[in-house]
């Protein structure tokens, strides 16, 4: 067997990229890149190896510089979301307050269901030197140190405490990172003596790798069940998430509301699943929604959410549907997300895959031609409402709402607006 010596952070670096994503024809690194900040505890480990990728080979892992951990992480979040998960950032960062600066975006990504690889630096695993600069000491626990926040911020969590453990540690953070169900922030720990000890490695470790991401469809039979339960509901509503946009499922959901005129309403992830202004989308809905897609919310008998986790924001705190006969049916590839609310039909499945198969099953089924007149009314209604906040009031200092329009005028239809947290995520929505 061939094998190359090499220290545990080189094998890492070089292993990870040659890590390849597929999903249907599309083909993209896993990672397509590192963010970094060095100090404590990775110059000698991944920073050297960097470093020597840098002058070898300039193109096989690029590297960015950062100036603040936690922005890094958000960074490569946001990235994700922009690739549809298919590709992500590594983060690297020191021991002690810079690898817990990353703790914040280990939260967004793991809650949002986003891939990020976090590597921060630990202390010496020998503890030759003990304690480092900023270790955190717990008295009744020599073993704990920062990195152990990030256990129940991670899909994964590993610490490489001997060179070999580099190999299933490694694999195994593909594995959830490329996997819809699972994927989140992955984490590495390495500590800092470790990232520079040696080991054999082979060169079947080092290799390209696909990892192909999983497409399931819906049990058989599930999606005939789906559309009868649609075609006895007098106000059925679609409530589409995050899970449209990652699944690439746009086309198939318009396909699908074409056919059958069901009103869709989005979640926050969801934004863009329809065209802004599709005759069909109500537009977002729950806490910070409109007036349209709530309107319709508290009266539908049916909600059919595909690919989204129901979250607060979503749901108005579960008010949002007022119906005392609301039934959901949830698509969704994570069975745990399936089954919320109650939900009588849960349909494990990709997004993409189950819309299409019902378009196919929906026949010449249409909704009655009464509800949508009457939610194309409230569509209406909603788009005058906008138009009025969007436009000059003629004060000397403009409002909110017509600096939002103003951006909105502004704005390509490839063009992505970035925004801070508190009321402006809202006013967006």
């Amino acid at each position: 067997m061939t094998t190359r010596r090499m220290t545990v952070s080189q094998a890492l670096v070089e292993f990870l990229a040659h890590q390849w994503s597929v999903d249907g024809d599309i083909r993209q690194r896993t990672i397509a890149g590192t963010f970094g900040i060095f100090g404590h505890g990775n110059v000698a480990g991944v920073g050297q190896a960097l470093k020597q990728l840098s002058v070898e080979q300039p193109l096989l892992m690029p590297y960015h510089q950062a100036r603040n951990e936690q922005a890094m992480v958000h960074e490569a979040v946001a990235y994700s979301r922009m690739q549809r998960r298919r590709s992500t950032f590594a983060c690297t960062a020191s021991v002690g307050p810079g690898a817990s600066n990353m703790l914040t975006g280990a939260a967004l990504a793991t809650i949002n269901r986003l891939p990020v690889l976090l590597l921060p630096s630990d202390t010496f695993a020998t503890r030759v030197a003990d304690p480092v600069l900023q270790q955190l000491e717990i008295p009744s626990d020599a073993s704990i140190s920062v990195n152990d926040a990030f256990k129940p911020l991670s899909r994964f969590f590993d610490r490489i405490q001997r060179p070999e453990q580099l190999f299933s540690a490694a694999l195994s953070a593909m594995r959830v990172l490329t996997d819809p169900v699972e994927t989140g922030a992955v984490t590495i720990a390495l500590p800092e003596d470790v990232q520079a000890e040696w080991l054999d490695v082979p060169a079947e470790f080092l290799a390209d790798r696909e990892w192909v991401i999983r497409r399931p469809r819906p049990d058989r039979g599930s999606i005939h069940e789906v559309m009868k339960a649609i075609a006895l509901a007098k106000r059925p509503m679609i409530i589409a998430g995050g899970g449209i946009v990652y699944s690439d499922a746009h086309e198939a959901l318009r396909n699908f509301v074409e056919a059958t005129k069901i009103p869709v309403g989005t979640s926050q992830a969801g934004v863009g699943s329809l065209h802004w202004q599709h005759p069909q989308l109500l537009g977002a809905v729950g806490a910070t929604g409109t007036t349209a897609a709530n309107r319709m919310a508290a009266q539908a008998d049916l909600i059919i959410g595909i690919g989204t986790r129901y979250s607060d924001f979503t749901t108005a705190s579960r008010t949002a549907f007022q119906n005392p006969n609301v039934r959901f049916i949830n698509i969704n590839v994570t069975s745990f997300d399936a089954l919320k609310l109650g939900s009588s039909m849960p349909i494990v499945a990709d997004a993409r895959e189950a819309l299409t198969e019902l378009t196919n099953e929906a026949g010449d089924y249409r909704i009655d031609p009464s509800y949508e007149k009457e939610y194309s009314g409230q569509i209406s209604a909603w788009t005058a409402t906008v138009d009025a906040a969007f436009a000059p009031s003629g004060l000397a200092l403009p409002s909110q709402s017509e600096i939002i329009g103003a951006v909105q005028k502004a704005c390509a239809d490839r063009d992505v607006v970035i925004c801070a947290a508190g009321s402006l995520p809202g006013d967006l929505h």
